[in-house]
């Protein structure tokens, strides 16, 4: 998983596109977890925060624990952004990521409407100027991320 396929061009327009986002990535984190809960509302059961319940998308959007995790999936955004030219050394990392997310019961069908969910926050931050090739590059970037997350499901005989 050298550059998940990804030209030298594409990497560039990765880099570019993202700093807009990084500059504030809370707030277009919201509007991706935000999108994530109109595509698919049976994931919000999964936020849950000392026991805690969420019973609308706005009551988890709002709580504090769950914009520290919106701020985590961020950083790994930038993460992969940063290493975009080897993701191969964020292998390890995104596979033991992919684990914690089996262990809490996500499944690895909601990361397409994840991946949805990220292209959306992009179009709404950059307008016209997210065009075919910046949404083909992002598509690249994110499938990698997702194939190397899925490395950590359900990974029989292995053992940490």
């Amino acid at each position: 998983m050298e550059s998940g396929g990804l030209s030298s061009t594409e990497q560039k327009l990765i880099r570019e596109s993202w700093q807009q986002v990084s500059a504030s990535p809370l707030e277009h984190g919201v509007v991706l977890f935000a999108r994530l809960f109109d595509l698919e509302p049976d994931v919000l059961p999964l936020f849950q925060y000392n026991c805690k319940k969420f019973s609308t998308p706005e009551e988890c959007l709002s709580s504090p624990e769950f914009l520290e995790h919106v701020r985590k999936v961020m950083l790994v955004i930038d993460a992969a952004v940063t290493h975009v030219d080897d993701m191969h050394c964020l292998e390890e990392y995104l596979a033991n990521l992919g684990k914690k997310h089996q262990a809490v019961g996500v499944k690895v069908a909601s990361f397409s409407t994840v991946g949805e969910s990220l292209l959306y926050m992009l179009e709404k931050c950059h307008g016209p100027a997210f065009n075919v090739n910046v949404r083909e590059a992002w598509t690249k970037l994110y499938s990698a991320v997702v194939k190397a997350m899925s490395y950590g499901w359900d990974v029989p005989g292995k053992v940490e």
